[in-house]
């Protein structure tokens, strides 16, 4: 299957959260799995491309107005990247805002954004379905099914949408219509209307095929006030097809026995390179060396209030006077960053701050902190829980989405657990959890119980990848594409049993005529020896003829068989039968062979039908160039949006 996704960022090139890391790993594990996979990302400051594909794609906006982004193109690990090249929209400071604040164009960048990604199926790479991502991706169904709608080129072509965090909606004035060119029909409470405003989120919860969030217990979660920011109702509405598959963890890059980012190697079996890693860390960050012994608290994080910061800043003061060390990585909204740098400054030589998105350092803090600290307010999943796991890094997580679910609370007495969790929201649970691990880490023996329980999970892509694939043919059959590629599947595999039964059949019988030919050839031995034992002793009784002998053995007597003629007859009857079976098996086999190849022929036809609009549109042109791997990422990373209701 040809899958598209759509997102904001992705690495290796972009990053301000785990929307990234999401798009670097599942699109790589599906082309594992045999799909066909590219991935379709704004080309921001500091992403190199390896060609430029389309150097001048046309795109109205709302009115006259017209912009000509080029797409560029590049490739890594397998995986197909195409780039929306349009300076005055993307080649600046940060992602999604500066200082603090949003850009105030963020509706046209990410209107063009989406426009030019259907264009990407349309001209360049034809897709079986498409896969979206969060509110900067959410008019590409959108579009599909009102501007694209009369376009035989694109308009079945399926949805999935996926949603990383509900609480960020891409949220704008009415007048963005105009702006961004949406027909005034769709702005209605069924449609992407929200009290007065544009909702793109709401619009891409409404008009995809199917929708998923990154944790089982999130999709539930949404569903309620609480969680839902709003939009509860919307969700409760699509929850047919609303799926939750938990994120996963790409084990080829986030693996300290292999991790070529971090001081030293490690795994469960030999602990000892966490001890250079932690030193490391220290040296990176500014911190002495004597404080090497000291348990080590690492958070890497966008600042922002849902992740908790909110519990951090009220007891700060209070957290500080703990035996630690806290090591800070990540960028986010100006009061926290302000926080952690009067926090820097006040305790000299124990707390390390880097306000940067920086994945190499990111690999650092979890192969050398002893704790990591995720005190979310809700978090959808989080991946650095799984990675600090994989990393012998003990989490303290607030039980919620899908932190409760990957996290299960160390137990002294029976040893098990992963790591330290509060349910209540507030600065006193946080600080007891803090201490409770703090306890812990003094006995070497018990910490490194918790350690290794949390090393041996296992958290990979393989089969959340495999629950996509199969959410994407849903998608398509509920389109009304049939699931061709299972169906051949299917058709081969009942072949192939058929022609392993086929085969066993003819083996059977070629031994049941081996072991029927052994027992003549013995027959006639014991014969030609009662015959010489008979004339060695003087026997009256006439010697028998060797040809009589062996016509009897071989049952071609014409005279009335004794007893020894009648077996050694109906032996050769039934060996003569078993050849016959043989040569009939034979021919079916060699009909099932034909079969097989008819099936593979189908296969392929049915690989080309797959492709949208076979037997329902025309061929979209279809262009490949062979590009070098990662170019680069972007650089000066901000927040996403933070446009909620």
């Amino acid at each position: 299957m040809r899958i598209l996704f759509v997102a904001s960022e992705g690495l290796p090139f972009s990053k301000t959260g785990g929307l990234a890391d999401v798009l670097e790993a599942l699109p790589k594990a599906l082309a594992a799995q045999g799909h066909e996979v590219a991935v379709v990302l704004p080309r921001y400051r500091g992403t190199e491309a390896a060609a430029v594909v389309i150097p001048s794609l046309t795109i109205p906006m709302g009115g006259a107005r017209l912009r000509f982004p080029a797409i560029a193109d590049g490739a890594v690990g397998g995986v197909r990247y195409f780039f929306v090249d349009d300076p005055a929209y993307f080649d600046r400071d940060g992602l999604y805002g500066s200082g603090g604040k949003d850009y105030s164009d963020n509706a046209e960048r990410f209107a063009e954004f989406c426009r030019a990604a259907i264009e990407v199926a349309k001209h360049v790479w034809p897709a079986d379905v498409f896969h979206c991502h969060d509110w900067q991706t959410a008019l590409v169904p959108v579009l599909l099914r009102t501007s694209y709608s009369n376009d035989a080129l694109v308009k079945n072509i399926p949805v999935v949408f996926t949603i990383h965090n509900m609480g960020y909606h891409g949220q704008f004035s009415r007048e963005v219509l105009d702006r961004v060119g949406l027909p005034p029909t769709i702005f209605h409470p069924e449609g992407i209307e929200f009290f007065g405003s544009v909702n793109f989120l709401k619009g891409g919860l409404v008009y995809s095929d199917y929708l998923t969030t990154v944790s089982r217990k999130y999709a539930q979660e949404i569903q309620t006030k609480e969680f839902g920011h709003g939009l509860d109702g919307v969700a409760r509405k699509r929850a047919d097809r609303l799926v939750g598959i938990l994120n996963g963890v790409d084990y080829g890059a986030w693996d300290p026995a292999k991790d070529p980012l971090i001081a030293a190697n490690y795994s469960a079996k030999d602990l000892s390179g966490k001890h250079l890693c932690k030193k490391d860390l220290l040296e990176v960050f500014g911190l002495p060396p004597e404080q090497l012994e000291r348990p080590l608290i690492g958070i890497v994080s966008r600042f922002a209030d849902q992740k908790g910061f909110d519990l951090i800043a009220e007891k700060a003061r209070e957290l500080m006077k703990e035996d630690l060390v806290l090591v800070v990585l990540g960028t986010g909204e100006r009061k926290y960053e302000k926080m952690f740098r009067a926090l820097a400054a006040t305790f000299p030589g124990r707390v390390g701050l880097k306000i940067a998105y920086d994945n190499v350092l990111a690999h650092k803090v979890e192969a050398g902190a002893d704790v990591f600290l995720m005190p979310s307010r809700y978090e959808p999943s989080g991946l650095n829980q799984m990675y600090s796991l994989k990393y012998g890094t003990v989490p303290i997580v607030r039980a919620t989405g899908g932190l409760d679910d990957s996290i299960e609370p160390f137990d002294m007495e029976h040893g098990t657990g992963t790591g330290f969790k509060f349910v209540e929201y507030s600065g006193e649970a946080l600080l007891y959890a803090v201490r409770q691990a703090l306890h812990h880490h003094m006995d070497e023996r018990i910490w490194k119980r918790i350690q290794l329980n949390g090393m041996a999970k296992d958290f990979s892509w393989k089969g959340p990848a495999r629950e996509y694939g199969n959410l994407y043919e849903a998608a398509r059959v509920a389109r009304g594409f049939a699931p061709i590629a299972q169906s051949v599947e299917k058709v081969r595999k009942a072949h192939k049993t058929e022609r392993i039964e086929k085969t066993e059949k003819v083996e059977v019988l070629e031994s049941a005529e081996k072991i029927e030919k052994d027992e003549k050839v013995q027959k006639v031995v014991a014969v030609e020896t009662v015959e010489r034992i008979e004339e060695a002793g003087g026997s009256e009784r006439p010697p028998r003829r060797g040809s009589r002998k062996a016509a009897q053995a071989a049952g071609e007597s014409s005279q009335e068989p004794g007893p020894d003629t009648k077996e050694s007859g109906q032996a050769s009857r039934g060996a003569e039968q078993l050849v016959r079976e043989k040569e009939q098996t034979s021919q079916e086999a060699g009909q099932v062979a034909d079969s097989e190849q008819s099936v593979q022929s189908l296969g392929q036809v049915s690989d080309e039908a797959a492709e949208p609009g076979r037997g329902n549109r025309e061929e979209a042109p279809h262009r490949s160039r062979q590009t070098p791997g990662n170019k680069g990422e972007a650089a000066g990373n901000q927040k996403p949006v933070a446009t909620s209701n």
